[in-house]
Protein backbone atom coordinates (compact mmCIF):
# COMPACT_ATOMS: atom_id res chain seq x y z
CA UNK A 1 0.00 0.00 0.00
CA UNK A 2 1.62 3.58 -1.16
CA UNK A 3 1.14 5.71 1.26
CA UNK A 4 1.40 9.75 0.82
CA UNK A 5 2.09 12.44 3.24
CA UNK A 6 -0.69 14.82 3.53
CA UNK A 7 0.06 18.06 1.89
CA UNK A 8 0.85 21.17 3.60
CA UNK A 9 -0.99 24.07 4.06
CA UNK A 10 1.14 27.20 2.45
CA UNK A 11 2.48 29.13 5.41
CA UNK A 12 0.33 32.22 3.29
CA UNK A 13 -3.62 30.66 3.60
CA UNK A 14 -2.77 30.01 6.93
CA UNK A 15 -1.91 33.07 8.43
CA UNK A 16 -4.33 34.59 6.12
CA UNK A 17 -7.35 32.41 6.99
CA UNK A 18 -6.15 32.71 10.88
CA UNK A 19 -5.52 36.88 10.69
CA UNK A 20 -9.07 37.05 8.58
CA UNK A 21 -10.94 35.02 12.05
CA UNK A 22 -8.87 37.54 14.20
CA UNK A 23 -9.45 40.30 12.33
CA UNK A 24 -13.49 39.48 12.60
CA UNK A 25 -13.40 38.98 16.24
CA UNK A 26 -11.72 41.86 16.60
CA UNK A 27 -14.38 43.80 14.42
CA UNK A 28 -17.12 42.14 16.63
CA UNK A 29 -15.74 43.18 20.16
CA UNK A 30 -15.16 46.42 18.55
CA UNK A 31 -18.79 47.02 17.42
CA UNK A 32 -20.07 45.31 20.77
CA UNK A 33 -18.05 48.30 22.33
CA UNK A 34 -19.16 51.00 20.16
CA UNK A 35 -22.91 49.80 20.73
CA UNK A 36 -22.33 49.63 24.14
CA UNK A 37 -21.19 53.37 24.73
CA UNK A 38 -23.67 54.17 22.17
CA UNK A 39 -26.34 52.80 24.37
CA UNK A 40 -24.85 54.37 27.95
CA UNK A 41 -25.02 57.61 26.00
CA UNK A 42 -28.63 57.38 24.96
CA UNK A 43 -29.14 55.52 28.37
CA UNK A 44 -27.91 59.03 30.18
CA UNK A 45 -29.20 60.87 27.92
CA UNK A 46 -32.92 59.53 28.59
CA UNK A 47 -32.45 60.50 31.68
CA UNK A 48 -32.11 64.63 30.63
CA UNK A 49 -35.59 63.87 28.66
CA UNK A 50 -36.94 63.07 32.22
CA UNK A 51 -35.11 66.28 33.38
CA UNK A 52 -36.18 68.31 30.81
CA UNK A 53 -39.85 67.38 30.73
CA UNK A 54 -39.83 68.07 34.55
CA UNK A 55 -38.31 71.87 34.06
CA UNK A 56 -40.77 72.12 31.22
CA UNK A 57 -43.84 71.63 33.36
CA UNK A 58 -42.66 73.54 36.09
CA UNK A 59 -42.12 76.28 33.98
CA UNK A 60 -45.69 75.88 32.69
CA UNK A 61 -46.75 76.58 36.44
CA UNK A 62 -44.81 79.76 36.61
CA UNK A 63 -46.04 81.16 33.91
CA UNK A 64 -49.35 79.91 35.07
CA UNK A 65 -49.40 81.73 37.96
CA UNK A 66 -47.78 84.87 37.27
CA UNK A 67 -49.90 86.54 36.22
CA UNK A 68 -52.13 85.69 39.79
CA UNK A 69 -49.43 86.68 41.98
CA UNK A 70 -48.92 90.50 40.26
CA UNK A 71 -52.33 91.05 40.58
CA UNK A 72 -51.87 93.78 43.16
CA UNK A 73 -49.35 95.17 41.21
CA UNK A 74 -50.89 95.41 37.78
CA UNK A 75 -54.13 95.82 39.14
CA UNK A 76 -52.74 99.19 40.95
CA UNK A 77 -51.11 100.07 37.77
CA UNK A 78 -54.06 99.66 35.33
CA UNK A 79 -56.76 99.99 37.24
CA UNK A 80 -58.60 96.63 36.29
CA UNK A 81 -61.51 95.94 37.83
CA UNK A 82 -62.45 91.93 39.56
CA UNK A 83 -64.27 91.49 36.52
CA UNK A 84 -61.66 92.33 34.09
CA UNK A 85 -58.89 90.20 35.35
CA UNK A 86 -61.69 87.01 35.47
CA UNK A 87 -62.04 87.97 31.81
CA UNK A 88 -57.80 87.34 31.88
CA UNK A 89 -58.23 84.29 33.98
CA UNK A 90 -61.41 82.76 32.32
CA UNK A 91 -59.35 83.25 28.11
CA UNK A 92 -57.03 81.04 29.88
CA UNK A 93 -59.23 78.28 30.89
CA UNK A 94 -61.40 78.47 27.86
CA UNK A 95 -58.19 78.73 25.32
CA UNK A 96 -56.94 75.34 27.65
CA UNK A 97 -59.99 73.32 27.33
CA UNK A 98 -60.63 73.67 23.33
CA UNK A 99 -57.09 73.60 22.56
CA UNK A 100 -57.00 70.25 24.83
CA UNK A 101 -59.29 68.48 22.41
CA UNK A 102 -56.69 68.73 19.62
CA UNK A 103 -53.20 68.43 21.48
CA UNK A 104 -52.95 65.05 21.01
CA UNK A 105 -53.95 64.93 17.34
CA UNK A 106 -51.15 67.77 17.14
CA UNK A 107 -48.49 65.80 18.83
CA UNK A 108 -49.22 62.74 16.62
CA UNK A 109 -48.77 65.19 13.18
CA UNK A 110 -45.66 67.54 13.42
CA UNK A 111 -43.88 64.73 16.07
CA UNK A 112 -43.03 65.22 19.73
CA UNK A 113 -39.91 66.69 19.83
CA UNK A 114 -41.13 69.17 17.19
CA UNK A 115 -44.52 69.53 18.95
CA UNK A 116 -42.95 70.04 22.01
CA UNK A 117 -41.05 72.09 21.26
CA UNK A 118 -43.87 74.48 19.67
CA UNK A 119 -45.72 73.91 22.64
CA UNK A 120 -43.19 75.45 25.27
CA UNK A 121 -42.03 78.23 22.99
CA UNK A 122 -45.37 79.58 22.18
CA UNK A 123 -46.51 79.64 25.35
CA UNK A 124 -42.93 81.00 26.47
CA UNK A 125 -43.53 83.66 23.55
CA UNK A 126 -46.96 84.33 24.98
CA UNK A 127 -46.08 84.64 28.63
CA UNK A 128 -43.46 87.52 27.32
CA UNK A 129 -46.07 89.30 25.51
CA UNK A 130 -47.66 90.51 28.68
CA UNK A 131 -44.77 92.58 29.17
CA UNK A 132 -45.87 94.70 26.26
CA UNK A 133 -49.43 94.94 27.12
CA UNK A 134 -51.42 97.94 28.38
CA UNK A 135 -55.05 97.05 28.27
CA UNK A 136 -57.25 94.36 29.09
CA UNK A 137 -57.92 93.02 25.46
CA UNK A 138 -53.64 92.80 25.12
CA UNK A 139 -53.85 90.64 28.48
CA UNK A 140 -56.83 88.95 27.69
CA UNK A 141 -55.46 88.12 23.78
CA UNK A 142 -51.75 86.93 25.90
CA UNK A 143 -53.61 84.67 28.40
CA UNK A 144 -55.79 82.84 26.26
CA UNK A 145 -52.57 82.39 23.56
CA UNK A 146 -50.75 81.53 26.81
CA UNK A 147 -53.74 78.99 28.06
CA UNK A 148 -53.47 77.27 24.29
CA UNK A 149 -50.18 76.59 23.63
CA UNK A 150 -50.23 75.10 27.75
CA UNK A 151 -52.44 72.05 26.84
CA UNK A 152 -49.75 70.72 24.78
CA UNK A 153 -48.00 69.85 28.37
CA UNK A 154 -49.28 67.24 29.74
CA UNK A 155 -49.66 64.80 26.35
CA UNK A 156 -46.31 65.59 25.38
CA UNK A 157 -44.89 64.80 29.04
CA UNK A 158 -46.95 61.35 28.33
CA UNK A 159 -45.90 61.29 24.97
CA UNK A 160 -42.70 61.49 25.93
CA UNK A 161 -42.87 58.92 29.03
CA UNK A 162 -43.88 56.49 25.86
CA UNK A 163 -41.31 57.33 23.27
CA UNK A 164 -38.24 56.90 25.48
CA UNK A 165 -39.17 54.44 28.02
CA UNK A 166 -40.24 51.44 28.53
CA UNK A 167 -43.34 49.81 30.20
CA UNK A 168 -41.23 49.23 33.42
CA UNK A 169 -40.17 52.83 33.14
CA UNK A 170 -42.72 54.86 32.46
CA UNK A 171 -44.61 54.89 35.91
CA UNK A 172 -41.48 56.10 37.38
CA UNK A 173 -41.15 59.02 34.51
CA UNK A 174 -44.94 59.63 34.96
CA UNK A 175 -44.14 59.57 39.00
CA UNK A 176 -42.16 62.91 38.48
CA UNK A 177 -44.20 64.28 36.00
CA UNK A 178 -46.97 64.03 38.58
CA UNK A 179 -44.60 66.11 40.97
CA UNK A 180 -43.59 68.73 38.83
CA UNK A 181 -46.72 71.00 39.01
CA UNK A 182 -46.69 71.04 43.02
CA UNK A 183 -42.66 71.81 42.78
CA UNK A 184 -43.67 74.86 39.95
CA UNK A 185 -46.69 76.08 42.29
CA UNK A 186 -44.34 75.84 45.61
CA UNK A 187 -41.36 77.69 43.79
CA UNK A 188 -43.60 80.12 41.77
CA UNK A 189 -44.58 82.31 44.45
CA UNK A 190 -41.38 82.62 46.41
CA UNK A 191 -39.40 83.86 43.38
CA UNK A 192 -42.32 86.06 41.15
CA UNK A 193 -42.99 88.31 43.82
CA UNK A 194 -39.04 88.91 44.58
CA UNK A 195 -38.21 89.29 41.59
CA UNK A 196 -41.15 91.77 40.41
CA UNK A 197 -39.48 93.93 43.61
CA UNK A 198 -36.03 94.03 41.99
CA UNK A 199 -36.97 94.06 38.53
CA UNK A 200 -39.92 95.25 37.76
CA UNK A 201 -43.30 93.51 36.45
CA UNK A 202 -42.30 93.34 33.07
CA UNK A 203 -39.05 91.90 33.64
CA UNK A 204 -40.55 88.82 35.24
CA UNK A 205 -42.89 88.42 32.84
CA UNK A 206 -39.61 88.72 29.93
CA UNK A 207 -37.39 86.32 32.21
CA UNK A 208 -40.06 83.85 32.47
CA UNK A 209 -40.98 83.53 29.14
CA UNK A 210 -36.89 83.66 28.78
CA UNK A 211 -36.35 80.46 30.04
CA UNK A 212 -38.71 78.89 28.20
CA UNK A 213 -37.04 79.64 25.21
CA UNK A 214 -33.89 78.31 26.29
CA UNK A 215 -35.41 75.17 27.61
CA UNK A 216 -36.61 74.76 24.09
CA UNK A 217 -32.72 75.53 22.29
CA UNK A 218 -31.93 72.06 24.87
CA UNK A 219 -34.83 69.80 23.75
CA UNK A 220 -33.96 70.20 20.20
CA UNK A 221 -30.46 69.04 21.20
CA UNK A 222 -30.85 66.44 22.57
CA UNK A 223 -30.99 63.29 20.13
CA UNK A 224 -31.87 59.53 21.58
CA UNK A 225 -33.19 56.63 19.99
CA UNK A 226 -37.44 56.05 20.35
CA UNK A 227 -38.20 52.67 22.59
CA UNK A 228 -39.10 49.59 20.33
CA UNK A 229 -42.67 49.62 20.99
CA UNK A 230 -43.31 53.50 20.46
CA UNK A 231 -44.57 53.01 16.86
CA UNK A 232 -46.85 50.49 17.91
CA UNK A 233 -48.10 52.33 20.93
CA UNK A 234 -49.02 55.44 18.77
CA UNK A 235 -50.51 53.21 16.15
CA UNK A 236 -53.24 51.93 18.42
CA UNK A 237 -56.83 52.81 17.96
CA UNK A 238 -58.11 56.10 19.27
CA UNK A 239 -61.24 55.98 21.01
CA UNK A 240 -64.04 58.15 20.26
CA UNK A 241 -65.64 60.73 22.88
CA UNK A 242 -68.85 60.12 21.69
CA UNK A 243 -68.87 56.46 22.79
CA UNK A 244 -68.03 57.37 26.19
CA UNK A 245 -70.30 59.90 26.80
CA UNK A 246 -72.41 57.39 26.61
CA UNK A 247 -70.96 55.16 29.40
CA UNK A 248 -72.28 56.14 32.45
CA UNK A 249 -68.90 55.65 34.25
CA UNK A 250 -67.96 58.55 32.36
CA UNK A 251 -70.32 61.20 33.56
CA UNK A 252 -68.84 59.85 37.12
CA UNK A 253 -65.62 61.26 35.91
CA UNK A 254 -67.21 64.21 34.50
CA UNK A 255 -69.34 65.14 37.27
CA UNK A 256 -66.19 64.28 39.74
CA UNK A 257 -63.76 66.60 37.56
CA UNK A 258 -66.65 69.58 37.04
CA UNK A 259 -67.50 70.02 40.44
CA UNK A 260 -64.00 69.92 42.17
CA UNK A 261 -61.38 71.39 39.37
CA UNK A 262 -63.66 74.54 40.14
CA UNK A 263 -61.62 74.87 43.21
CA UNK A 264 -58.38 74.10 42.28
CA UNK A 265 -58.35 76.79 39.22
CA UNK A 266 -60.02 79.21 41.21
CA UNK A 267 -57.34 79.33 44.25
CA UNK A 268 -54.43 79.22 41.52
CA UNK A 269 -55.73 82.51 40.07
CA UNK A 270 -57.21 84.38 43.13
CA UNK A 271 -55.34 82.90 46.36
CA UNK A 272 -52.85 86.04 46.11
CA UNK A 273 -55.10 88.59 45.83
CA UNK A 274 -57.73 87.11 48.80
CA UNK A 275 -53.97 87.43 51.14
CA UNK A 276 -53.56 91.00 49.75
CA UNK A 277 -57.28 92.37 50.05
CA UNK A 278 -58.63 90.01 53.12
CA UNK A 279 -55.10 90.56 54.87
CA UNK A 280 -53.47 93.38 53.54
CA UNK A 281 -50.26 91.31 52.73
CA UNK A 282 -48.26 93.44 49.87
CA UNK A 283 -46.52 91.96 47.20
CA UNK A 284 -43.25 91.21 48.45
CA UNK A 285 -45.02 89.30 51.27
CA UNK A 286 -47.77 87.24 49.97
CA UNK A 287 -45.20 84.75 48.27
CA UNK A 288 -44.48 82.42 51.39
CA UNK A 289 -48.36 81.42 52.64
CA UNK A 290 -49.39 80.64 49.14
CA UNK A 291 -46.01 78.32 48.81
CA UNK A 292 -47.21 77.03 52.48
CA UNK A 293 -50.71 76.30 51.06
CA UNK A 294 -49.46 74.56 47.90
CA UNK A 295 -46.69 72.20 50.19
CA UNK A 296 -49.70 71.28 51.24
CA UNK A 297 -51.71 70.39 48.80
CA UNK A 298 -48.60 67.82 47.60
CA UNK A 299 -48.73 66.46 50.81
CA UNK A 300 -52.36 65.77 50.11
CA UNK A 301 -51.76 64.21 47.05
CA UNK A 302 -49.45 61.76 48.61
CA UNK A 303 -51.50 60.60 51.43
CA UNK A 304 -54.36 60.53 48.56
CA UNK A 305 -52.42 57.77 46.50
CA UNK A 306 -51.29 56.16 50.04
CA UNK A 307 -54.31 55.53 52.51
CA UNK A 308 -56.72 53.58 49.92
CA UNK A 309 -53.73 51.30 48.94
CA UNK A 310 -53.54 50.80 52.55
CA UNK A 311 -56.88 50.22 53.14
CA UNK A 312 -57.05 47.51 50.67
CA UNK A 313 -53.59 45.94 50.59
CA UNK A 314 -53.40 45.58 54.42
CA UNK A 315 -57.22 45.93 55.67
CA UNK A 316 -58.73 44.39 52.79
CA UNK A 317 -61.57 46.10 51.91
CA UNK A 318 -62.97 46.42 48.43
CA UNK A 319 -62.11 48.69 45.81
CA UNK A 320 -65.59 50.72 46.27
CA UNK A 321 -65.81 50.81 49.84
CA UNK A 322 -61.58 51.97 50.12
CA UNK A 323 -62.16 54.47 47.41
CA UNK A 324 -64.99 55.90 48.87
CA UNK A 325 -64.20 56.46 52.40
CA UNK A 326 -61.16 57.59 51.29
CA UNK A 327 -62.65 60.56 49.21
CA UNK A 328 -65.23 61.10 52.24
CA UNK A 329 -62.44 61.74 54.51
CA UNK A 330 -60.69 64.38 52.10
CA UNK A 331 -64.61 65.93 51.52
CA UNK A 332 -65.11 66.45 54.75
CA UNK A 333 -61.68 67.91 55.58
CA UNK A 334 -62.27 70.63 53.66
CA UNK A 335 -65.43 71.72 55.21
CA UNK A 336 -64.20 74.30 57.46
CA UNK A 337 -62.58 76.51 53.96
CA UNK A 338 -65.52 79.31 54.83
CA UNK A 339 -64.34 80.02 58.67
CA UNK A 340 -60.85 81.89 56.82
CA UNK A 341 -63.39 84.73 56.14
CA UNK A 342 -63.79 85.31 59.96
CA UNK A 343 -59.95 84.94 61.35
CA UNK A 344 -57.30 87.97 61.34
CA UNK A 345 -54.19 85.81 60.96
CA UNK A 346 -53.04 85.62 57.00
CA UNK A 347 -51.22 82.31 59.01
CA UNK A 348 -54.47 80.82 60.00
CA UNK A 349 -55.98 81.13 56.79
CA UNK A 350 -52.93 79.67 54.99
CA UNK A 351 -53.68 77.27 57.18
CA UNK A 352 -56.77 76.52 56.49
CA UNK A 353 -56.44 77.33 52.84
CA UNK A 354 -53.19 74.60 52.95
CA UNK A 355 -55.84 71.97 54.27
CA UNK A 356 -58.54 73.03 51.91
CA UNK A 357 -55.78 72.17 48.86
CA UNK A 358 -54.52 68.79 50.55
CA UNK A 359 -58.00 67.39 50.70
CA UNK A 360 -58.34 68.70 46.71
CA UNK A 361 -55.43 67.27 45.90
CA UNK A 362 -56.40 63.87 47.91
CA UNK A 363 -60.22 63.71 46.54
CA UNK A 364 -58.62 64.24 43.33
CA UNK A 365 -55.69 61.69 43.38
CA UNK A 366 -58.40 59.13 44.03
CA UNK A 367 -61.42 60.51 41.05
CA UNK A 368 -58.18 59.49 39.17
CA UNK A 369 -57.62 56.58 40.66
CA UNK A 370 -61.42 55.82 40.47
CA UNK A 371 -61.19 55.93 36.78
CA UNK A 372 -58.12 53.58 36.54
CA UNK A 373 -60.12 51.10 38.26
CA UNK A 374 -63.44 51.34 36.17
CA UNK A 375 -61.82 52.11 32.68
CA UNK A 376 -59.45 49.66 30.90
CA UNK A 377 -56.14 50.89 30.93
CA UNK A 378 -56.21 52.11 26.63
CA UNK A 379 -59.63 54.41 27.30
CA UNK A 380 -58.07 55.82 30.69
CA UNK A 381 -56.35 58.78 29.16
CA UNK A 382 -59.45 59.72 27.04
CA UNK A 383 -61.52 59.21 30.19
CA UNK A 384 -59.74 62.17 31.96
CA UNK A 385 -59.15 63.92 29.26
CA UNK A 386 -63.41 64.40 29.09
CA UNK A 387 -62.98 65.16 32.63
CA UNK A 388 -60.43 67.28 32.41
CA UNK A 389 -62.10 69.59 29.59
CA UNK A 390 -65.08 69.64 32.11
CA UNK A 391 -63.24 70.72 34.77
CA UNK A 392 -61.50 73.66 32.44
CA UNK A 393 -65.20 74.86 32.03
CA UNK A 394 -66.33 74.67 35.33
CA UNK A 395 -63.19 76.57 36.64
CA UNK A 396 -63.75 79.24 34.32
CA UNK A 397 -67.40 79.56 35.86
CA UNK A 398 -66.18 79.66 39.20
CA UNK A 399 -63.72 82.76 38.13
CA UNK A 400 -65.82 84.44 36.46
CA UNK A 401 -68.13 84.17 39.54
CA UNK A 402 -65.35 84.96 41.90
CA UNK A 403 -64.96 88.37 39.53
CA UNK A 404 -68.47 89.05 39.71
CA UNK A 405 -68.61 88.86 43.47
CA UNK A 406 -65.45 90.75 44.33
CA UNK A 407 -66.94 93.62 42.30
CA UNK A 408 -70.55 93.85 43.92
CA UNK A 409 -69.02 93.86 47.61
CA UNK A 410 -70.11 90.30 48.24
CA UNK A 411 -66.62 89.50 48.78
CA UNK A 412 -65.01 85.62 48.95
CA UNK A 413 -67.25 84.12 51.19
CA UNK A 414 -69.36 83.01 48.34
CA UNK A 415 -66.96 81.09 46.82
CA UNK A 416 -65.59 79.53 49.73
CA UNK A 417 -69.08 78.12 50.37
CA UNK A 418 -68.90 76.35 47.38
CA UNK A 419 -65.25 75.27 47.81
CA UNK A 420 -66.93 73.88 51.02
CA UNK A 421 -69.72 71.73 50.29
CA UNK A 422 -68.92 70.89 46.19
CA UNK A 423 -67.21 67.87 47.24
CA UNK A 424 -69.61 66.33 48.95
CA UNK A 425 -71.77 66.75 45.82
CA UNK A 426 -69.21 65.56 43.73
CA UNK A 427 -68.98 62.05 45.95
CA UNK A 428 -72.95 61.74 46.19
CA UNK A 429 -73.19 61.67 42.21
CA UNK A 430 -70.10 59.44 41.77
CA UNK A 431 -72.21 57.42 44.59
CA UNK A 432 -75.26 58.14 42.84
CA UNK A 433 -74.26 57.15 39.34
CA UNK A 434 -71.33 53.83 40.57
CA UNK A 435 -73.45 52.76 43.68
CA UNK A 436 -70.52 49.63 43.52
CA UNK A 437 -67.06 50.72 42.16
CA UNK A 438 -66.44 47.44 40.08
CA UNK A 439 -62.47 47.44 39.06
CA UNK A 440 -61.70 46.00 35.61
CA UNK A 441 -59.86 43.18 34.24
CA UNK A 442 -56.03 44.26 35.89
CA UNK A 443 -54.41 42.03 32.70
CA UNK A 444 -55.84 43.99 30.50
CA UNK A 445 -53.05 45.27 27.73
CA UNK A 446 -52.17 48.67 28.35
CA UNK A 447 -50.73 51.39 30.61
CA UNK A 448 -52.35 53.74 32.74
CA UNK A 449 -50.81 57.37 32.24
CA UNK A 450 -52.01 60.11 34.65
CA UNK A 451 -50.62 63.38 35.07
CA UNK A 452 -52.73 65.64 37.29
CA UNK A 453 -54.45 69.31 36.18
Amino acid sequence: MVTTAPHPIPATIEKTGYQSGYDNVISSAKQIRGETIVAQIADKRRWLVVGLVFVAIVLNYVDRQILALLKPTLQAEFDWTDRDYSHMASAFQFAAALAFLGTGWFIDKVGLRRGFAIGVGVWSLAGMAHAFASTVAGFVTSRAVLGAAESIGTPAAVKTAATYFNAKERSFVLGLGGIAPNVGAILTPLLIPLMAMMWGWQATFLIAGGLGLVWVVVWLMVRIPEQPNAARDAAAPKIAWASLLRDRRQWAVILGKALTDQVWWFLLFFMPDLFHRVFGLTQGTLGLPVAFVYFMAALGGITGGYLPSYLMGRRGWSVNAARKTTMLIYALLILPVPLLVGVDSAWVAAMILGLALFAHQGFSTNLFGLTTDVFPARIVGSAIGIGAFAGNLSGMAMIEFAGWSLDTGRGYLPMMLVCAFTYLVALAAIHLILPHIVAVDEEEDGEVQVLAH
